[in-house]
């Protein structure tokens, strides 16, 4: 492992009517840090504010006034980083629907802009639903991914998405009052055929960089012979989106909506050619889902020039020994840089890790 000055890594972190917080401070002074205490002490909630430093929202809700501590309007999270040696505070601020993040008490322009500056990979106990829940999961997650490490990525997409919601916000309109002039639709068209394009090209030049990565993780994770495979699939590799839009225009008059496009994309995960989703053991999806994640994780560090850190939410609980072991091992290597941990048995921490290594403890 990196010397833990090296890395780009949080040291310390102060929550403001952050979920259960109403004000505390933690430090983080090991590579590896165990958060540990009773179910509903806020272990969670706490490994999720690092992850809000990264990104400016919490992993585990899409509303920001559910990180709000009850019976409060706001809340306020602090972080000091190690940035390659230097020290750097991030702050984010929401009050009554505003957001505000700050960089070294200097507040961004575009929220955005924050967006890479500091990385994080989470693995969570419901994050089998990448593999078993809808497509709308796995193009976030994909989007997620690239949105850090390609900025006209991230601004294509929020864009496709605002045009998406005008050109449907169009369709609707027309089934109570039909338009004699399809300038705006051409327009809408226009943007999401160029936008979609591009977004489709990187999402395949990405699947090609990383299913090796992928196979890699999860052959070190299991010791099998499986072969993994991963396909994409788009609208967009049968032809192109303008025509596509053309096409469907009277489906989705009828139906209101945009039925063609990039926004439709999907990932099938296989073993040996079988659908993971339909398929797979439990053991099988579990493994498929630390490949994944630790795969992500050497993408972006490879990519962004650092290594993330490491969220993991009570996973030992849910792991067999040899699985707990394979993980160990590869987290503990050389191109993993910090990790923070949640636990409620902290012995158990400390004889998966061994003596000799370098685990802090937050008890809560």
């Amino acid at each position: 492992m990196l010397p833990f000055a090296a890395l780009n890594s949080i040291n310390k972190i102060t929550l403001v009517q952050f979920r259960n917080y109403s004000s505390a401070t933690f430090e983080f002074t090991a590579p590896v840090t165990c958060i540990t205490g009773a179910n509903g002490s806020g272990k969670t909630n706490l490994l999720d504010a690092v992850y809000y430093l990264c990104y400016t929202k919490s992993y585990f809700s899409a509303y920001q006034q559910n990180s709000v501590q009850n019976g409060m309007d706001g809340f306020r999270v602090t972080g000091v980083f190690d940035r390659k040696g230097r020290a750097e505070t991030i702050s984010a601020k929401w009050k009554a629907g505003k957001k505000e993040i700050y960089n070294n008490e200097v507040e961004y322009e575009k929220i955005t802009d924050h967006i890479g500056t500091y990385s994080a990979v989470m693995i969570a106990p419901d994050d089998t639903e990448l593999i078993n829940g809808s497509s709308e999961l796995r193009r976030k997650w994909v989007d997620g991914i690239l949105g850090q490490v390609d900025k006209v990525y991230l601004e294509k997409l929020m864009h496709y998405q605002r045009i998406l919601q005008q050109r449907n916000a169009w369709l609707k309109i027309q089934s109570v009052k039909p338009a004699d002039n399809r300038t705006e639709l051409e327009y809408y068209d226009a943007e999401l055929a160029a936008d979609g394009t591009y977004i489709y090209e990187q999402r395949k030049i990405f699947l090609k960089e990383f299913l090796p990565v992928l196979n890699d993780f999860y052959h070190r994770l299991t010791d099998g012979k499986e072969a993994v495979q991963v396909t994409y699939n788009s609208d967009l590799s049968q032809k192109p989106l303008a025509t596509w839009l053309a096409q469907t225009l009277e489906y989705d008059l009828r139906y209101q909506r945009t039925l063609r496009g990039i926004h439709k994309d999907d990932w099938d995960f296989k073993l040996n050619e079988l659908q993971l989703k339909q398929f797979g053991s439990q053991g099988q999806k579990k493994s498929f889902l630390f490949a994944l994640k630790l795969a992500q994780y050497s993408y972006l560090s490879n990519v962004l020039g650092h290594l993330p850190i490491l969220l993991l939410d009570d996973i030992f609980e849910k792991l067999d020994q040899s699985r707990m072991e394979a993980l160990l091992r590869i987290i503990r290597g050389k191109d993993f840089g910090q990790v923070i941990l949640t636990d409620t048995h902290p012995e158990r921490i400390k004889e998966a890790f061994g003596k000799e290594a370098e685990v802090g403890f937050i008890y809560l």
